[in-house]
């Protein structure tokens, strides 16, 4: 059972943080944790801080993960979204290497912003690994295409209803 996030950050320390498992179908794997930052941060568009919820969807065959962001209260502030390689779980550990694009959008959908572009240009990946850059701007355009269609980010995370 999945317990702990490894968010893989090469060159930088990975972050990890506990999580408890909401789904497994073997492809999409979902988890629920607690914001896990030390303090509330600011990033202009939103603030992450105690008490908020994240629900986190990975994907075992696509490179992105979406986090659904929640306040204390449930009221949702919207999708915080990593590109990153395919997941893998690892001994109860579910790791994901973050490739630096983001993107993020508002719960009421009028603001989606393409983030951190100029970390992925300088972290190199395009020479080191070109199929992987490719997939990782496709991945992002692939998100940023779901953001700003009506529905879009909510098919895509709906949980398949037990029977």
């Amino acid at each position: 059972m999945i317990t702990t996030v490894r968010l893989v950050k090469a060159p930088r320390p990975d972050t990890r943080y506990p999580a408890t498992l909401v789904h497994d179908d073997g492809t999409r794997v979902v988890v629920r944790a607690p914001w896990a930052g030390a303090a509330a941060r600011d990033f202009g568009f939103v603030r992450f801080e105690e008490g908020d919820v994240f629900t986190e969807h990975y994907w075992r065959d696509r490179w992105y993960s979406v986090k659904e962001v929640r306040d204390a209260r449930g009221t949702l502030k919207g999708w915080y979204c990593d590109i990153t390689r395919p997941a893998r779980v690892e001994d109860g550990t579910l790791v994901v290497t973050d490739l630096d694009l983001d993107l993020w959008r508002s719960a009421d959908g009028t603001a989606v912003l393409r983030l951190d572009e100029d970390e992925f240009a300088e972290s190199g990946l395009a020479e080191r690994d070109p199929v992987a850059a490719a997939r990782a701007v496709a991945a992002l355009d692939e998100l940023e295409d779901l953001a700003r269609t009506a529905g879009g980010f909510e098919e895509l995370l709906r949980l398949p209803v037990a029977g």
